[in-house]
């Protein structure tokens, strides 16, 4: 005998009155599903392009532009602003590097490949300079820059007035050998092709840039001219800073920066600058 199941009056009219989903219903129910991935992949797609060609993050890692970006500072760089127009985006802004602009770029010279650099624009084509003990002299004319670290007797060997450094570039010897020391030979054999009475000519399509904090700073005065194509962008806020040890760029182990990652996390509280959030980089 087959199994027979009771059915009551009440599951009867439930059963009756219970809808039943339509093939429409069904779709629509589908197609929502994948109206959400689709969107949740043009977000992905959007942030990507954004993140990619637009703006772009990076961190200081070294004391050589404070105290105008401070060791720890996460800055958002502009990457539109400086690149060369496009065809395709002619209502974006675009305008040449000026001096005084704050620059991201790979460093140049191929001793070096893919190192980032953050530094300011100090001359641009066809500009002369020179320093004299750490006073930019632009065409002729000394150059008012509060926000750079001039040469002092401080305690610190670094600060102390060095001639191959604060009367650039009168010390030719001296340069040579510091730009070896810092993997640029090939800047200690073009240098004098580019002196003209003393003073630096900046050459056609490259930008002469050095760091605020003149004294820790190994700038264009020890690797040379930013090639035009070598610029990424200017950073134009930090967006977060937090307080990083100097030495914490060469702690590169997985067990070092494992450990560092693991301190911010007990710290971010009571270490972040919070008065650094959204300060503008001038």
């Amino acid at each position: 005998m087959p199994e027979i199941t009771a059915t009551t009056p009440e599951e009867k009219t439930a059963s009756a009155t219970t809808p039943v989903p339509s093939k429409n219903e069904k779709n629509e129910e589908s197609e929502t599903a994948l109206e959400s991935l689709a969107s949740i992949c043009t977000v992905l797609a959007v942030g990507l392009f954004v993140m990619t060609f637009i703006f772009q993050n990076f961190e200081i890692p070294s004391a050589s532009m404070e105290k105008t970006l401070l060791i720890g500072d996460h800055v958002l760089v502009d990457r539109v602003s400086l690149a060369p127009p496009a065809n395709w985006a002619p209502f974006v802004h675009h305008r040449d590097v000026q001096r005084g602009d704050i620059i991201v770029f790979l460093k140049p010279h191929p001793e070096t490949p893919d190192l980032y650099l953050v530094k300011r624009c100090i001359g641009i084509p066809g500009d002369r300079i020179h320093l004299e003990h750490g006073v930019v002299y632009l065409n002729g004319v000394a150059q008012n820059e509060p926000y750079a670290g001039m040469p002092r007797n401080d305690g610190d060997e670094e600060d102390a007035y060095k001639p191959y450094r604060d009367d650039f570039p009168s010390d030719l010897g001296g340069i040579e050998e510091q730009a070896s020391l810092n993997n640029a030979p090939l800047w200690a054999n073009d240098l004098p092709n580019h002196i003209v009475n003393g003073e630096l000519v900046v050459p056609p399509g490259t930008v002469f840039a050095m760091g605020d904090n003149r004294t820790k700073s190994l700038d264009g005065r020890f690797w040379g001219f930013v090639p035009r194509e070598n610029i990424v962008g200017r950073p134009m806020f930090v967006y977060w800073s937090f307080e990083t040890p100097a030495d914490q760029i060469d702690k590169q182990s997985i067990g070092d920066r494992i450990a560092f990652m693991g301190h911010i996390l007990l710290h971010i509280f009571d270490e972040t600058r919070w008065n650094r959030t959204f300060h503008i980089v001038r």
